[in-house]
């Protein structure tokens, strides 16, 4: 059975909680830009079952400059939770990634092109322009 999924602003407070989650997640992560998106709500967080904390999202603007889920959540629909909130407050969504992630963001129904040692896909309007 799967998780109920809650997502929801982060509390700038939480800063330092979703800074470690997506510095464990091996992202780079500059805690000031967290703490200032969180401020503006454009941090978001995933609870599980009630539980906190079960990943997060960071936006700047259309784009997705980080997301990490908790390895004990994987697969239950947090990054997907996630992805969709964000869409919700989007038009479009654009974000960057290593090749290994292409088919989760391939399943959320992003345009993805490699980039070299990197992807970039696009979702929503104009995908296929951006």
């Amino acid at each position: 059975m799967s998780p109920d999924v809650t997502v929801r602003a982060a509390a700038p407070e939480e800063t330092v909680a979703v800074v470690g989650l997506l510095e464990r997640a091996l992202l780079e992560v500059d805690p000031e830009t967290v703490r200032d998106r969180a401020g503006r709500g454009d941090v978001l967080v995933a609870t599980t079952d009630g539980r906190p904390l079960a990943g997060a999202l960071v936006l700047g603007g259309e784009r997705i400059d980080s997301v990490a889920v908790r390895p004990a959540r994987r697969g239950e629909g947090v990054g997907t939770a996630l992805v969709g909130a964000a869409a919700d407050r989007h038009e479009r969504l654009v974000a960057q990634f290593r090749p290994a992630v292409a088919p989760f963001y391939e399943s959320l129904g992003f345009d993805v092109e490699r980039r070299g040692e990197r992807c970039r896909g696009v979702l929503g309007s104009d995908a296929s322009h951006g």
